[in-house]
């Protein structure tokens, strides 16, 4: 009786530590030495993912990780996608990655002002994604980040930027200020990409919409810059100073040549330029000159304009620009 019941101790303390150790190995440091992605197909199986993960080095046998996932695993089935697997991750947390689903989180950004023929490099640039693209009309996508995955297309990732622009335009215009100079949602998208390119100081975009907002009125050409480079540019940077034959000529964008806007935005402007248009400063100024500090100094008159332009001037001889 006594050796019988040292045996079944013995039996019984084997496997208590077969049973940690097996738990050790499903829970304990993996292979990995280093961060892989391992992309999940739709579809995929888990014993085709095992077998995946073998082959990338994250576990070091497909079949013992089937076994210990099917035993000591939730049952959940694996999602397709694109993970992120860190170093020395267990195999236990390695089926709770492939059965939560939180795939890589791969970002497309679109910069305020960005114009659509860069908004095509960026995305043409991004390799992970598929299909050619066109550039997208002007001033029809939002800017701001979008994640996508690994295989998405380039031209559905527009289309999401495009119906970002369309939703928000259409709420920003309901809540607009009354007795505005823009009579459309397309009017305010083409002055707020003029204010995109004029100013990169958030708090002088509702100033500035002013501004064009008063000419507007008094039926004053806006004289913007950046409108006489975008026919040439496409509003791409010129990278030099304007050639004097551009101020003088006449086509359907330079504001320097014609009253009124454009006849399209110049840019892809975001939401704040968009709000500034709907949303002016109460102001009479009718002129802004830079003051040297990247920013702009106001007029309502052109006596004081020029009093403001000599002084830039000076500025400029001063530093040498």
């Amino acid at each position: 009786m006594r050796k019988l019941g040292c045996l079944t101790l013995l039996i019984v303390l084997t496997c208590i530590v077969g049973f940690f150790g097996v738990l050790h190995v499903w829970s304990g440091r993996g292979p990995l030495t280093h961060n892989v992605t391992v992309s999940v197909a739709q579809g995929s199986t888990l014993a085709a993912t095992s077998e995946q993960l073998q082959k990338a080095g994250v576990i070091t046998s497909a079949s013992r990780f089937r076994v210990l996932a099917k035993v000591l695993g939730s049952g959940a089935p694996i999602k397709a996608g694109e993970y992120r697997l860190p170093a020395h991750l267990s195999q236990a947390d390695i089926l709770k990655v492939l059965q939560g689903g939180k795939t890589l989180q791969r970002f497309i950004t679109v910069p305020e002002g960005l114009p659509s023929v860069m908004v095509r490099d960026v995305l043409m640039k991004a390799t992970e994604l598929k299909g050619n693209v066109v550039v997208p009309v002007e001033g029809t996508v939002l800017p701001d980040s979008y994640s996508y995955d690994r295989g998405d297309t380039r031209m559905g990732i527009v289309a999401r930027m495009q119906k970002a622009m369309d939703r928000y335009l259409a709420g920003a215009w309901a809540k607009r200020a009354q007795g505005l100079v823009v009579k459309t949602p397309r009017e305010a998208l083409i002055l707020a990409s003029i204010i995109e390119k004029e100013t990169g100081k958030p708090s002088e975009r509702a100033m500035v919409a002013a501004v064009y907002s008063n000419r507007l009125k008094r039926g004053m050409m806006l004289q913007a810059d950046p409108t006489i480079i975008y026919p040439h540019t496409f509003g791409r940077p010129l990278g030099r100073r304007i050639p004097p034959p551009w101020i003088h000529e006449v086509n359907a964008y330079n504001t320097y040549a014609m009253v009124g806007l454009p006849s399209g935005p110049i840019a892809n402007p975001g939401r704040a330029s968009i709000d500034a248009v709907l949303h002016p400063a109460r102001s009479n100024a009718l002129y802004f000159v830079a003051d040297g500090s990247g920013g702009h100094v106001f007029a309502d008159t052109l006596e004081q304009h020029n009093a403001n332009v000599v002084k830039w001037r000076a500025f400029r001889k001063a530093h040498g620009i």
